[in-house]
């Protein structure tokens, strides 16, 4: 499979919430009129993730991933910028079956330290996406509620770290990511209206290589996607950290 990257820098901040969590309406936050606010619209993704048998991308913050569905198909690799900014790098998709692009694995060669690179994980995501319009009708920012489930693949004991065995996962998150408005847009649609408990920790970091547990009712697992590390793929969740 052959054919020309495409790509574009991404600010977008994550919250983990309960399966119950009601999303405020969010529409208002841009200054647009009820006539411009347009309803909720549902799209059903599904991904696999690539890395090598130790992760090295994820610990890293590199997230490499096919994906189906949605309005962006295709191959997607984010690799760190800074803050909650990541550049996103796009490659078309094959017939379904394809390796990863040479040009994505070479952009990553890096990071892999010479490992091969091998899916690691499938997720299925229900996404319910609104979007955050100015007076003119112009998208600030986009907020998407997704309900996530999938499975990660057994991986081996390697050199400093022990043997992963496979597991089912599923959870629930929120995303707001930046699309023409100030990162002030992105703090209104975030601080007011969730709740303390699913406000991200300055400088979390959940990806792959990191467990993270849940204690309880109360005791919500928080993280945000971009930053040192980042959530990358979160296909290291442990299967029972959501309710």
């Amino acid at each position: 499979m052959s054919g020309e990257l495409t790509g574009k820098l991404e600010t977008e901040r994550k919250f983990d919430v309960d399966l119950d969590f009601v999303v405020p309406d969010p529409r208002n936050l841009g200054g647009a009129g009820p006539e411009l606010a347009q309803p909720p619209e549902v799209e059903l993704l599904a991904a696999r993730y690539y890395d090598t048998d130790d992760l090295r991308l994820a610990a890293s913050g590199v997230t490499l991933r096919r994906r189906t569905g949605g309005h962006d198909a295709g191959w997607h690799l984010k690799l760190p910028v800074g803050g909650h900014t990541r550049r996103e790098v796009h490659a078309p998709l094959g017939a379904g079956d394809e390796a990863v692009p040479a040009d994505l694995a070479a952009l990553v060669a890096s990071w892999a330290g010479g490992r091969p690179l091998r899916p690691v994980a499938t997720l299925g995501t229900r996404r319910t996406v609104w979007r955050i319009a100015g007076p003119g009708g112009e998208t600030l920012a986009e907020l998407a509620d997704d309900l996530v489930t999938g499975h990660r693949e057994a991986l081996p004991a390697l050199a400093g770290h022990g043997a992963r065995p496979a597991a089912d996962m599923a959870w629930r998150e929120i995303e707001v990511e930046l699309v023409t408005g100030s990162p002030d847009i992105s703090l209104a649609a975030c601080s007011p209206r969730l709740p303390r408990r699913h406000r991200p920790r300055p400088g979390s970091c959940a990806a792959v290589g990191v467990s993270a547990e849940a204690g309880g009712p109360g005791n919500t697992t928080i993280m945000t996607e971009a930053g040192a590390c980042g959530r990358s793929a979160g296909y290291d969740r442990a299967p029972s950290i959501r309710r």
